[in-house]
Protein backbone atom coordinates (compact mmCIF):
# COMPACT_ATOMS: atom_id res chain seq x y z
CA UNK A 1 0.00 0.00 0.00
CA UNK A 2 1.39 3.58 -0.85
CA UNK A 3 1.14 6.43 1.51
CA UNK A 4 -1.46 7.91 -0.39
CA UNK A 5 -3.62 4.57 0.01
CA UNK A 6 -2.87 4.48 3.79
CA UNK A 7 -4.17 7.78 4.15
CA UNK A 8 -7.39 7.57 2.62
CA UNK A 9 -8.00 3.87 4.30
CA UNK A 10 -7.57 6.23 7.76
CA UNK A 11 -10.55 8.42 6.75
CA UNK A 12 -13.28 8.16 8.95
CA UNK A 13 -16.81 6.86 7.30
CA UNK A 14 -19.19 9.33 6.47
CA UNK A 15 -22.26 8.20 8.17
CA UNK A 16 -25.36 7.41 5.87
CA UNK A 17 -27.77 10.16 5.29
CA UNK A 18 -31.43 8.45 6.78
CA UNK A 19 -34.04 8.89 3.76
CA UNK A 20 -36.56 10.89 5.40
CA UNK A 21 -40.51 9.61 4.39
CA UNK A 22 -43.69 11.41 3.22
CA UNK A 23 -47.43 10.07 4.03
CA UNK A 24 -49.17 10.09 1.42
CA UNK A 25 -51.28 12.77 3.00
CA UNK A 26 -48.57 14.88 2.45
CA UNK A 27 -47.21 13.97 -0.99
CA UNK A 28 -50.68 14.97 -2.33
CA UNK A 29 -51.10 18.17 0.42
CA UNK A 30 -46.98 19.27 -1.19
CA UNK A 31 -48.44 18.33 -4.77
CA UNK A 32 -51.63 20.70 -4.27
CA UNK A 33 -49.67 23.14 -3.09
CA UNK A 34 -47.28 23.11 -6.42
CA UNK A 35 -50.39 23.48 -8.70
CA UNK A 36 -51.54 26.44 -6.98
CA UNK A 37 -51.37 29.49 -10.18
CA UNK A 38 -48.21 31.53 -9.88
CA UNK A 39 -46.47 28.91 -7.64
CA UNK A 40 -43.16 27.18 -8.97
CA UNK A 41 -42.59 23.74 -8.13
CA UNK A 42 -39.00 24.91 -7.01
CA UNK A 43 -40.18 27.40 -4.44
CA UNK A 44 -42.66 24.55 -3.20
CA UNK A 45 -39.72 22.35 -2.73
CA UNK A 46 -37.42 24.78 -0.83
CA UNK A 47 -40.67 25.83 1.22
CA UNK A 48 -40.80 21.90 2.40
CA UNK A 49 -37.07 21.14 2.01
CA UNK A 50 -36.84 18.88 -0.72
CA UNK A 51 -35.70 18.23 -4.30
CA UNK A 52 -38.07 19.49 -7.01
CA UNK A 53 -37.64 16.45 -9.07
CA UNK A 54 -39.16 14.14 -6.20
CA UNK A 55 -42.25 16.51 -6.55
CA UNK A 56 -42.33 16.66 -10.42
CA UNK A 57 -42.08 12.38 -9.76
CA UNK A 58 -45.12 12.54 -7.12
CA UNK A 59 -47.28 14.93 -9.42
CA UNK A 60 -46.63 11.84 -12.36
CA UNK A 61 -47.49 9.55 -10.13
CA UNK A 62 -50.56 10.76 -8.88
CA UNK A 63 -51.34 11.75 -12.26
CA UNK A 64 -50.97 8.06 -13.96
CA UNK A 65 -52.99 6.51 -10.98
CA UNK A 66 -55.62 9.07 -11.89
CA UNK A 67 -56.38 9.63 -8.20
CA UNK A 68 -55.08 13.33 -8.26
CA UNK A 69 -56.73 15.63 -10.26
CA UNK A 70 -56.52 19.42 -9.51
CA UNK A 71 -59.49 21.11 -9.61
CA UNK A 72 -59.70 25.35 -10.15
CA UNK A 73 -63.09 26.74 -9.68
CA UNK A 74 -63.17 30.47 -11.31
CA UNK A 75 -66.25 31.68 -9.93
CA UNK A 76 -66.19 35.24 -12.54
CA UNK A 77 -66.01 32.41 -15.31
CA UNK A 78 -68.50 29.88 -14.42
CA UNK A 79 -71.46 29.12 -16.86
CA UNK A 80 -75.52 30.51 -16.83
CA UNK A 81 -77.54 28.24 -14.88
CA UNK A 82 -78.80 25.13 -16.76
CA UNK A 83 -82.21 25.87 -18.48
CA UNK A 84 -84.00 23.27 -15.83
CA UNK A 85 -82.44 24.58 -13.17
CA UNK A 86 -85.25 25.73 -10.06
CA UNK A 87 -85.48 28.82 -8.11
CA UNK A 88 -81.98 28.50 -6.39
CA UNK A 89 -80.03 27.53 -10.15
CA UNK A 90 -79.14 24.46 -9.14
CA UNK A 91 -80.31 21.58 -11.90
CA UNK A 92 -83.41 19.01 -11.09
CA UNK A 93 -81.18 16.87 -13.14
CA UNK A 94 -78.16 17.38 -10.74
CA UNK A 95 -75.94 17.60 -14.07
CA UNK A 96 -72.23 18.47 -14.12
CA UNK A 97 -69.98 19.99 -17.31
CA UNK A 98 -66.35 19.80 -16.16
CA UNK A 99 -64.48 21.80 -19.16
CA UNK A 100 -61.29 20.65 -19.54
CA UNK A 101 -58.04 23.41 -20.40
CA UNK A 102 -57.89 21.97 -23.98
CA UNK A 103 -61.33 22.84 -24.42
CA UNK A 104 -63.06 19.26 -24.06
CA UNK A 105 -65.84 18.91 -22.02
CA UNK A 106 -67.08 15.85 -20.17
CA UNK A 107 -71.09 15.96 -19.36
CA UNK A 108 -72.11 13.53 -16.25
CA UNK A 109 -75.34 13.03 -14.41
CA UNK A 110 -75.35 13.15 -10.42
CA UNK A 111 -74.87 9.17 -10.80
CA UNK A 112 -71.96 8.99 -11.89
CA UNK A 113 -69.43 6.71 -10.87
CA UNK A 114 -66.69 8.40 -9.28
CA UNK A 115 -64.12 5.82 -10.02
CA UNK A 116 -65.08 5.61 -13.67
CA UNK A 117 -65.04 9.58 -14.07
CA UNK A 118 -61.29 9.66 -12.39
CA UNK A 119 -60.46 7.18 -15.15
CA UNK A 120 -61.98 8.74 -17.78
CA UNK A 121 -60.38 12.48 -17.12
CA UNK A 122 -56.99 10.49 -16.64
CA UNK A 123 -57.32 9.54 -19.82
CA UNK A 124 -58.13 12.75 -21.43
CA UNK A 125 -55.42 14.59 -19.12
CA UNK A 126 -52.59 12.47 -21.30
CA UNK A 127 -53.51 13.68 -24.93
Amino acid sequence: MSDGDERLARLPAKPAASRRRWSEAEKRRIVAESYQPGVSVALVARRNDLNANLIFNWRRKFREAGSFVPVIVEPDRMLPPPADAGPDGVAATGRMEIALSDGSRVIVDREVDGAALGRVLSVLARR
